[in-house]
């Protein structure tokens, strides 16, 4: 079968080979792939800036956001033969650590977790794939090929889970929200933010190509500068560290700002630790990091997905690139927003 792998560490190691069938394993799913998201993570591992193969190996097979069929089912799953899926990102520890032995692999507290596509495990990159059942997600064959945006929506699930749960704290009834960036993670964080009925503001550099149009669809307000707006919740999904700065300044008293994005190292922020400290302490602002997600993220997820407008997530998916020309998948282009490779329509 072929499939799609790189040496992690090694800058501009993709390529195609043509790897033995993934290896039977008791109580697996067989998965035929039919799609795989491509994003900023996996543009990272092909120049090398991280990464880790499986025990034993020097190469990885790439892909994270997954979309495929069923092929096969063990007797007494949940799953059946024709059923689309996605699979599951992070694998706890062998350990575990408390959190991963609870099922919140995603709050792994040791980092022996392993990853699929990134570290220490195959992606699903590849024409065939296997899959624990409890690693497994059942999509709506309703939603088609958006069915790919379950892992980038799962992220977003995690982060409106934990801001809830951050304003339980004290009488808390957010009304304006802030979203920065309108890739697809920035978009995912949108739609649920208006699914909850909220005001949502999406900023973006972009004052052209597909993403305003994206925003004003889904019924929110899109920026390309700065709004002069006091905001309930920032979901800050750039990584950009003047950005952050921003975000966390235009934040209101009691207000709440979930981090998302990771912008790299090659950028250097400089701001005043005690003004901020004096912001945070006083008027009870709260800023947290959230990465990953578990499997009840993804059945949010895909509960968000399958309340969406399909024509507005087909949208979202800017270029579909066919295996054949599976370089162009890596490429970045202007326009872009989700670019997936498609292995079968």
């Amino acid at each position: 079968m072929r499939a799609i792998t790189l040496e992690p560490g090694k800058r501009d190691s993709l390529r195609l080979d043509d790897l033995p069938e993934p290896s039977a394993a008791p109580g697996m799913l067989l998965v035929r792939a039919l799609a795989v998201g491509v994003c900023g993570t996996d543009r990272e591992l092909v120049e090398g800036l991280y990464g880790a193969a499986p025990a034993g190996r020097e190469r990885l097979v790439l892909g994270h956001e997954s979309l495929g069929r069923v092929i096969n089912a063990p007797p007494g799953s949940e799953f059946s033969v024709g059923d689309m899926v996605a699979g599951i990102v992070r694998h706890p520890d062998p350990v575990p650590c408390p959190n991963c032995a609870l099922g919140e692999w995603d709050m792994c507290r040791n980092g022996l977790y392993t990853e699929r596509g990134i570290k220490q495990a195959d992606g699903f990159c590849a024409e065939r794939w296997r899959s624990a059942p409890e690693f497994t997600v059942k999509v709506s064959p309703v939603l088609g090929l958006a069915g790919v945006l379950l892992e980038p929506a799962s992220i977003l699930a995690k982060a409106w889970e934990h801001i809830e749960r951050i304003g339980r704290r004290s009488r808390w009834a957010p009304r304006r929200v802030l979203v920065t960036g309108a890739g697809p993670v920035g978009l995912m964080a949108a739609l649920m933010g208006l699914q909850r009925e909220l005001e949502v503001h999406v900023l973006d550099r972009n004052k052209s190509g597909p993403k305003p149009a994206l925003v004003e669809e889904l019924g929110a307000k899109y920026h390309s500068q700065f709004p002069r707006l006091v905001f309930d919740v920032v979901v800050e999904c750039t990584g950009a560290p003047g950005v952050i700065v921003q975000a966390v300044s235009g934040s209101a008293p009691g207000g709440i700002v979930c981090l998302t994005g990771l912008g790299g190292g090659q950028h250097v922020a400089s701001f005043d630790v005690a003004t901020l400290n004096q912001s945070m302490v006083l008027e009870n602002r709260v800023v947290f990091g959230s990465v990953n997600a578990n499997l009840r993220h993804y059945h949010g997820a895909a509960e968000a997905l399958a309340r969406a407008k399909r024509s507005w997530l087909d949208s979202i998916i800017t270029r579909r690139v066919p295996l054949d020309d599976w370089r162009e998948a890596y490429e970045r282009r202007d326009g872009d927003v989700k670019t997936v490779l498609v292995f079968e329509d």
